[in-house]
């Protein structure tokens, strides 16, 4: 793969690729008191040639996608497919093993154990542990009411944005597509019978930035594809039947599976998802203010935090550290002191004018700027003190005064946790708040309007992520508003035109005592001034309109 190179602040530094090679060679294995994260690396481990199929809700399948040391065709993987769907239609016995990877960690590391004991058990799981990735073949969904943008599209038998998104973050229930998943694998994608697609990728390998990358990837192959108009082939090549896993449940696995679907039907249910599509100007209006759209959106959402709830909160706005080594992500705190005052005077709690609102404006967008290039350059402070603390906990026989304290505690208590996931084509990304009190804010700035995913959990009472999203909106209106303002320029008003007899006679006695040039060229004016004058008199107009 070509290198990434930074595009901002040292623009051409390369960047570390390593979470690419992740994608599709990773594993998160539960376990007590942590998971693990398993990689594929190895040079004696053969690669993985096959990757996991599963549909029904519950049917596992091997589908190996070399054959004979050559990748299958895109017709030949259609064919297995076909025979997998066939198939799972005959076989629909299974236990639901797929929800136990929504239980609780340890729950899940324990279920596992469970498994491990049996032969069968651990070929399966070998099986999807070791694979490619995992494909979700979802049955459809039905069309139901979810928010206030969305009654329209639920009324011409549509679904929105809302409904789409809850199937790829968690199937819409055990008895539609929740168990139908592997939420292990760090790549599963899915594709529903009523033409939804989508994936859901498990965080811990790799951040949201290498899987747009990969999926507008895709998106442009099979455009290329659809316009190419390729003819339809009949596979001609004899393929071994994809292998449906085995499972041995006892008692207390299934006990397990029990406690793990109704663990994942309370969580849906208390998620609250909101998508804002804002049409009424996207990244293009800040940078025409020469504003980053970053720090806009940024100061938008604590203007936004403040209008709801009365102050300001820790929050979390993932900056890429990838020009470093294996290098991940750090924090740009937004919630600065320069961003309170700005904040207060756009809701009158301080008296401004708007040339003072702007100027405070600025003085935040500094203030973002700033700490962002700081973090991104390596110089933030959380995962810093991130290190010393786990250093401190495993070396020292007391946890350092710092961070026991409840000044730490406040700083890394996340109520509002943010990213920007920017991509070129139709698609977004969402994700859950990282707290009980908190929202989950993702953005996706597009030239001319902006989409953000608002999600929060209805069992706190003062959240509600639609009400949020109507708020923000206002914010960025509030936010155009003020500099339309601050950018008009003073209206500048002509003087009325007087007789020129006069002006030029004033002209004519300032320069009296000048040079002898200078006397001949008021003279000469002066002339000029009092013919044209006479001329609008003889002509009956009026000297103030025409002596100029």
């Amino acid at each position: 793969m070509p290198i990434d190179r930074a595009r901002h602040k040292e623009k051409g530094q390369p960047m570390c690729m390593e979470q690419y090679y992740r994608l599709f060679t990773s594993y998160r294995c539960p376990g007590i008191p942590k998971d693990a994260l398993i990689s594929n690396t190895s040079k004696l481990m053969p690669e993985p040639e096959h990757i996991i199929v599963i549909c029904k809700n519950q049917v596992f399948f091997v589908l190996d996608v070399m054959n004979n040391f050559s990748r299958l065709t895109e017709e030949d993987l259609y064919t297995q497919l076909q025979r997998i769907s066939k198939m799972a239609e005959e076989n629909t016995d299974s236990e639901k093993v797929g929800i136990l990877t929504a239980a609780y960690r340890d729950k899940w590391a324990a279920a596992r154990t469970k498994l491990m004991q049996e032969s069968t058990n651990r070929d399966s799981l070998d099986a999807i542990e070791r694979c490619i990735f995992v494909l979700c073949l979802d049955d459809a969904v039905p069309i139901k009411f979810n928010h206030q943008n969305s009654i329209d599209e639920t009324n011409m038998n549509m679904r929105d944005n809302v409904s789409l998104a809850f199937q790829m973050l968690h199937g819409l229930g055990t008895d539609l597509n929740s168990s139908n998943r592997w939420f292990d694998k760090t790549m599963q994608f899915i594709i529903s019978e009523d033409g939804a697609c989508g994936l859901n990728y498990e965080h811990s390998p790799s951040e949201g930035i290498a899987v747009v990358q990969l999926i507008e990837h895709l998106l442009k192959y099979m455009e290329e594809l659809r316009q190419k108009k390729l003819l339809r082939m009949k596979s001609l090549c004899e393929l071994p039947c994809p292998r449906k896993l085995q499972w041995k449940v006892n008692e207390d696995v299934q006990e397990y599976i029990n406690e793990a679907s109704e663990h994942i039907e309370w969580l849906i249910d208390d998620l609250d998802l909101y998508i804002l599509t804002f049409e009424h100007f996207g990244r293009e209006f800040p940078k025409s203010q020469n504003m980053s759209p970053d720090s806009f959106i940024q100061l938008a959402l604590q203007l936004t935090f403040y209008k709801i709830h009365g102050h300001l909160v820790s929050t979390y706005e993932s900056a890429s550290t990838r020009r470093f080594r294996l290098g991940r992500v750090d924090n740009i705190r937004a919630n600065s002191l320069a961003a309170l005052e700005w904040v207060k005077s756009m809701i009158g709690e301080s008296d401004a004018t708007d040339a003072d609102k702007m100027l405070l404006l600025r003085r935040a967008m500094d203030c973002q700027t700033e700490i962002m290039t700081q973090t991104i350059l390596g110089h933030g402070i959380d995962c810093h003190l991130l290190a010393l603390k786990e250093m401190s906990r495993e070396y020292c026989d007391e946890m350092p005064a710092i961070f026991t304290d409840d000044a730490y505690r406040i700083a890394n208590h996340f109520s509002l946790s943010t990213s920007q996931v920017p991509t070129t084509m139709d698609a977004f990304m969402c994700y859950g708040p990282v707290v009980p009190d908190g929202y989950g804010v993702c953005y996706n700035p597009h030239p001319n309007t902006m989409t953000v995913c608002i999600t929060s959990f209805k069992s706190h009472s003062e959240t509600r992520s639609d009400y949020f999203g109507f708020t923000l909106e206002s914010s960025f209106l509030q936010m155009h508003e003020l500099c339309i303002k601050a950018n008009e320029k003073p209206q500048i008003v002509k003087p009325m035109r007087t007789a020129s007899i006069e002006r030029c006679n004033s002209e004519a006695r300032d320069h009296q005592n000048g040079s002898p040039r200078k006397q001949k060229l008021v003279r000469q004016k002066n002339a000029n001034c009092n013919s044209n004058s006479v001329e609008s008199v003889q002509n009956g107009s009026d000297t103030t309109d025409n002596g100029k």
